[in-house]
């Protein structure tokens, strides 16, 4: 079996007269937590779409778990979980009626026991009962998450999964994503905060002007940049300092 969970070959999309993607490379090894960087309108949203079966490339191959996107969606489907960038939650239904509703669509055993316990763990016991068009806008999106692990998918796509959290939030999301890495579970995720990818990320893409312009771990990365300055003590750069200076210099590339 190959220890590949996800990989893209030069692929391209386009928008009518606007062309995403340009050609984007990406591999995403079994277990690990990948981050894939950018500004708005850099495509990450496009190209998660793409993986999770939402949207056909216009060329170039997507394969999840071994199965390609386009030939083989429902294998691609039964292998992964997907967490957009607004929660996707009935708001009439409960809490727990949202997260049992996925587990029998899933074919789950035990969706109550299942419920409560994903429940719990996101801080949402006292809310399980109440319709969810009367929580909050980070319980929404804490009980989007929860949904999204029912069934232990092998791969998880979250789409920038802590916008609107609280830090308390926040931080129990973290600590479930890493927990599910630790057990096995490919973890592709983008977002804007990147003190976020520096804490949770095997490994990082930075997605610009439709391609990947930079990978690698967050060491392999600051490795990019000149030594630090060595005054009193070494200051290390930080990702955000890297991924600017990274952007800036590929413009600096494309004006010249």
């Amino acid at each position: 079996m190959t220890d590949i969970a996800i990989q893209t070959k030069d692929l391209k999309k386009s928008f009518k007269e606007t062309r995403v993607l340009k050609g984007v490379d990406l591999e995403v090894r079994r277990g690990q937590i990948f981050a894939l960087l950018g500004s708005n309108g850099a495509g990450k949203t496009t190209a998660v779409n793409i993986l999770s079966t939402l949207l056909t490339p216009d060329s170039g191959s997507a394969t999840v778990c071994g199965f390609d996107t386009q030939s083989q969606p429902e294998r691609v489907r039964e292998k992964i979980s997907l967490t957009g960038q607004f929660a996707a939650v009935d708001g009439i239904l409960t809490g727990r009626e949202n997260v049992v509703l996925v587990a029998r669509l899933r074919a789950v055993p035990h969706p109550t026991q299942v419920a409560d316990s994903l429940l719990a763990q996101f801080g949402l016991n006292d809310a399980a009962t109440k319709r969810v068009d009367t929580y909050s806008g980070g319980m929404a999106r804490r009980l989007d998450i929860a949904m999204s692990l029912v069934g232990t998918p092998a791969v998880i796509f979250l789409d920038e999964p802590t916008t609107g959290l609280d830090p308390e939030g926040r931080l129990e999301v973290w600590k479930t994503i890493k927990k599910l890495a630790a057990a096995g579970t490919t973890i592709l995720l983008t977002t804007q905060y990147l003190d976020e990818a520096e804490q949770l990320a095997d490994r990082i893409g930075i997605l610009h002007d439709g391609r990947i312009i930079a990978g690698g771990t967050l060491d392999e990365l600051k490795a990019l940049l000149p030594p630090a300055k060595v005054e009193y003590i070494e200051k290390q750069p930080t990702l955000e300092e890297i991924y600017l200076s990274i952007v800036s210099k590929k413009a600096e590339q494309v004006d010249r």
